[in-house]
């Protein structure tokens, strides 16, 4: 068994890439600037460790599973597209950004954070897709496996420290966060939604 030095720095930037952490801190940051601390600091752990759980499932049986429910990557995409746009709708009328109950804490890093913002359907196909080149090569799979690890420990310390950009934003500057962050979610999910209108056409 030879660990892939290669293969897991390409995984690891090409999940950098995808994921996107430094884009991912105005979501987060509009969605629990006005929780208490405690939740911000819950969030930040428990949105990768969804994201996690999410694309470890993929890696391990995501060809399988799409196989037998019959989806494609253009069905995945279109899926998280329209889920990303209604979160974005939701923060760009302002129905996004507040709120302080357990059950929000919990939502707020199952969707959008954990998924599908940081385990979206590029991430997941180019998991899907990595694992399958592997050919059950062990060297090969724990090589994606700690890139997995690797870009899920860089979510967590991206969003642990973004927190303290709150205390300069102020309430008036986390309402702005929050108009902006709707927006670039929408252009995501539109661009998710065309690559996945795209994927139907050339895959038909």
């Amino acid at each position: 068994m030879i660990f892939d030095t290669t293969l897991y720095l390409t995984v690891l930037i090409t999940l950098f890439v995808i994921m996107d952490p430094p884009g991912a801190i105005p979501v987060f940051l509009s969605l629990v600037g006005r929780k208490s601390k405690e939740a911000r600091n819950k969030a930040a752990w428990q949105a990768p460790a969804v994201s996690l759980t999410v694309i470890t499932v993929f890696a391990i049986g995501g060809q399988a599973i799409l196989n037998y429910l019959h989806i494609g990557i253009p069905a995945l995409q279109g899926a998280g597209g329209l889920l990303l746009l209604i979160i974005a709708l939701s923060l760009l009328t302002g129905r996004g950004a507040g709120g302080g109950s357990e059950a929000e804490d919990v939502n707020v890093a199952l969707v959008p954070l954990g998924t599908p913002l940081m385990a979206g359907p590029g991430a997941i196909a180019a998991v899907i897709v990595y694992v399958s080149q592997a050919d059950g090569n062990v060297g090969s799979l724990i090589a994606i496996a700690l890139a997995i690890v690797t870009i899920h420990l860089v979510f967590f310390l991206v969003l642990r420290f973004s927190t303290v950009l709150i205390r300069i934003l102020g309430e008036g500057g986390i309402t702005l966060l929050a108009r902006i962050a709707g927006l670039l979610l929408a252009a995501i999910a539109v661009q998710l939604i065309a690559d996945s209108v795209r994927g139907f056409i050339t895959g038909g």
